[in-house]
């Protein structure tokens, strides 16, 4: 029972860590991307890694069971998947795509006050493609109980 509170805390400690060492360096004069880069390497494997165990453990305790009812057939899992990635995916690209539009609409903005309502309408157009992903897993999955 101590390893649920402990591994929540070294997945924070990780995640604190590149911004502490980035402050080191920065300080020092030095570049601080490449110990930045490392340190959310490392903590993205940690993460992997405490997600596939926790996924082996799943598996594991639906195989001692032996009954059919409480595994997920590859079928399933496939929609699930395809579900996670349809959101994922659109959400990473509406960050793209805001990323872009944004700084260019405050740009336009401040030039002419009177462009605010044509550049918000590119910032919304790409907030609506994280809008579809999100309909597009759905419907996937109201489609896995039918």
């Amino acid at each position: 029972m101590v390893i649920l509170f402990v591994l929540p805390l070294i997945a924070v400690a990780l995640l604190c860590a590149p911004f502490l060492i980035c402050a080191k360096r920065v300080k020092a004069g030095k570049s601080a991307k490449p110990a930045f880069i490392g340190n959310l390497c490392t903590f993205a494997g940690a993460m992997l890694t405490g997600f596939i165990v926790s996924v082996g453990r799943v598996v594991a305790y639906a195989a001692e069971q032996g009954s059919a009812a409480s595994t997920v057939s590859t079928g399933a899992g496939l929609a699930y998947l395809a579900a996670a990635l349809s959101v994922g995916l659109s959400c990473v690209g509406s960050g793209i795509a805001v990323a872009a539009g944004a700084p260019a609409a405050i740009g336009a903005t401040s030039e002419d006050p009177k462009n605010f309502v044509k550049a918000l309408i590119f910032v919304v157009l790409g907030e609506g493609i994280a809008l579809y992903g999100l309909l597009i897993s759905i419907l996937i999955v109201n489609n896995l109980g039918a």
